[in-house]
């Protein structure tokens, strides 16, 4: 099963001809997961070979026009393509209220069902979960209410040590239960240790998504240890009071909480239009995190 990330845009507030206001396209055991809409988002999604009509999960951090602006236009083209599947977006308050009245106005009448769950931007809890996955939202320091999310694979079945299974007796409908973490006890008294014959399940993994924010420790017990960790990466430290007037980060910031919460990789984004390039970004945030990348328009990553 994979767990993919595809940046559709990586961009902050203003749209630049290389970076798109941001949007992310999640795969996760075959979940499909839209994070954010942006301006535009239609446009990279069929730019980068997004397919309308799987995406079944869309989260919205908060009601920045950078962060939304593109929703109504996605859900107007995937009711032209003919979808008929339900959708869900998870939004701050206030969000269905836009949606549905930009559609009753248009005139859009759709032939699917959109489920909206309501986010305050100050709780943490988990907003799905399923027999793989779950995902979690948690809050972040903006200008308004804000959440940042979480997706990652619930632990998974240990696997079948084939070597030890051939031969020793057990039936096939024993070995789910192994694979679940039961001993077994036949009927007539002989005991299967679990440990014995199956080997380790294979690590999950974790993704976790800090949007707009304001450097914030509260938001360490949420990433602890995640595979990756997007984090928000406005500016750099030469524009740090920029960054606190407007409860941004800086790339310096950002490295501070991958380091304090001990993630395997941080991806930086929300890059500010004023850069022409990201290697001021790069090098601030290596300085203090080693394994870190900058986010572009198209880049993809497979955990």
């Amino acid at each position: 099963m994979s767990f993919e990330i595809t940046i559709l845009g990586s961009g902050a507030a203003i749209p630049t001809s290389r970076r798109n206001p941001t949007s992310q396209y999640i795969v996760c055991n075959e979940r499909h997961i839209l994070i954010d809409c942006g301006e535009g988002t239609q446009m990279q999604i069929r730019k980068y070979g997004v397919r309308f009509q799987r995406i079944n999960h869309i989260l919205i951090s908060h009601l920045h026009g950078d962060h939304f602006f593109g929703l109504v236009g996605l859900i107007s083209t995937m009711r032209l393509m003919g979808r008929d599947k339900n959708l869900v977006i998870y939004g701050p308050v206030g969000l269905e209220m836009i949606v549905r009245t930009q559609l009753e106005i248009g005139d859009a009448k759709l032939d699917f069902e959109i489920e909206f769950v309501e986010l305050d931007g100050k709780t943490s809890r988990m907003i799905y979960e399923d027999n793989l996955i779950e995902i979690h939202t948690f809050p972040l320091k903006h200008r308004i209410p804000t959440n940042g999310f979480l997706i990652k694979e619930k632990i998974k079945e240990r696997k079948l040590n084939s070597s030890k299974v051939k031969g020793s007796g057990l039936l096939f409908e024993h070995l789910h239960r192994l694979k679940s973490g039961e001993d077994i006890i036949t009927d007539d008294g002989k005991v299967f240790k679990n440990e014995d014959y199956t080997l380790p399940p294979n690590p999950s993994r974790s993704y976790a998504y800090c949007s707009d924010t304001a450097y914030y420790e509260d938001l360490l017990p949420h990433v602890q240890g995640v595979d990756l960790l997007y984090h928000e990466a406005t500016f750099i430290e030469k524009e740090k009071s920029r960054a606190k007037a407007t409860f941004h980060s800086t790339a310096k910031q950002a490295a501070t909480i991958a380091l304090k919460s001990g993630v395997k990789k941080l991806l930086l984004g929300h890059i500010s239009a004023r850069y022409s390039n990201d290697l001021d970004h790069l090098n601030e945030a290596a300085e203090i995190f080693e394994n870190v990348l900058v986010a572009e328009d198209g880049s993809h990553y497979i955990l």
